[in-house]
């Protein structure tokens, strides 16, 4: 069986969807694997790195593909560039269904079988696959890192012969895994935390890292715990309490991280304009759902923005910024995805239709578009 590892740096992503290790791991199981040239170059990782694990250097990616009967990639691929590639291959990266319905389109008509790792069951036997998780921790790290860039403050409280220096105040918005890591990282760097969550079960994880739990009261039958995990949208009665909430909330803080997100839909709006005025100037917000459109209103993808005094971090792909080992957690999340699904004894790929985790990732398959989640 052929593996090709996409070079997924023209569209300006850094990461790479293997690494030697799993390189090793793959040929181990007798597959042959060929890699992009330079695929892994942003990330760390040489061509003579892979090449040692017992890669193949592909010079081009139609070489690379070439007889291929999987595709591993950080993002999607435009499906014309996988001409080549074996009938019914697997393509497995961060897709974009949702939003991407023409590329869906186009592999279905190429007869390719794709793979969203974004989609990934959240259940016990899919916890080393879920990609979501995996990168989401690491944005939640390095959110607080890129906040401490931008304050003009240390973060822990110092006692100096010249005076104290107070604590800073972080609060995080959202308490999904960048919620809990960007709680858990604020602590760890000295600061003063708390946070809020529309899910009413996260109170006692938030509690547990140190930080303060910030949630609305008095608002009966609402618990914000959607379909997997994932949060849900609010009635109007809760948006209220938790605007009136965090407006009184925010105005004391130095460090706000949002991180909310509603799979499938617009990030929801949770600091507004009024909210940054009433902020100190000089606080900085971190808006790690910017390329979903946003939480925090003047948050612009890509680009640090300064209103009302306030610094906004927009920052693209956060997950990216810590390439290397953004590479190794996604890269061990498909070894864990594709050696479940393998059959030594056919030395090849077989996938169940009726298998939970098939049916949560395939998105294409026989032609045809289909997933209970784009149905929905």
């Amino acid at each position: 069986m052929r593996i090709a590892v996409l070079n997924d740096a023209g569209g300006g992503e850094p990461r790479v969807a293997a690494t030697p290790e799993t390189v090793k791991k793959f040929t181990g199981l007798g597959a042959t694997v060929a890699v992009e040239t330079g695929a892994g170059t942003q990330a760390g990782l040489s061509d003579a790195d892979f090449e040692e694990a017992g890669a193949e250097i592909a010079p081009t990616r139609a070489a690379a593909v070439s007889g291929a009967e999987a595709i591993l990639a950080v993002r999607a691929p435009e499906a014309a560039t996988l001409a080549g590639a074996a009938r019914g291959a697997i393509v497995c990266g961060i897709l974009n269904p949702m939003q991407a319905r023409d590329t869906l389109d186009a592999y279905a008509n190429a007869g390719l079988t794709a793979m969203a790792m974004e989609f990934m069951p959240r259940i016990t036997r899919a916890q080393s696959m879920d990609v979501l998780s995996s990168q989401s921790n690491l944005a939640g790290y390095k959110s607080v890192l890129d906040a401490a860039a931008e304050y003009g403050r240390a973060f822990p409280m110092m006692m100096t012969a010249a005076g104290t220096i107070s604590a800073a105040k972080v609060f995080v918005m959202g308490v999904g895994v960048a919620g809990l890591q960007a709680i858990a990282t604020a602590r760890r760097l000295g600061a003063q935390v708390s946070a809020t969550d529309v899910r009413a079960a996260t109170r006692e994880q938030i509690e547990s890292l140190g930080a303060k739990a910030i949630f609305v009261e008095d608002v009966a039958g609402i618990e914000g715990e959607g379909t997997g995990g994932y949060a849900s949208e609010m009635s109007e009665e809760y948006k209220a309490a938790q605007a009136k909430l965090v407006s009184d909330h925010i105005a004391k803080q130095d460090i706000v991280i949002t991180t909310a997100l509603i799979p499938g839909r617009p990030a929801p709006r949770l600091v507004s304009d009024a909210q940054l005025q009433s902020m100190k100037p000089g606080s900085v917000l971190v808006d790690l759902a910017v390329e979903q459109g946003g939480n925090v209103e003047g948050a612009q993808a890509g680009e640090i923005v300064r209103v009302h005094g306030v610094r906004i971090i927009g920052h693209r792909n956060v997950p990216g910024r810590l390439a290397e080992v953004a590479s190794q957690l996604y890269a061990r999340n498909l070894w864990n995805f594709l050696s479940a699904f393998w059959d030594k004894e056919a030395n090849t790929l077989v996938w169940p239709d009726d298998d939970e985790i098939v049916q949560g990732v395939r998105v294409t398959h026989g032609g045809t578009v289909g997933n209970a989640r784009l149905d929905a």
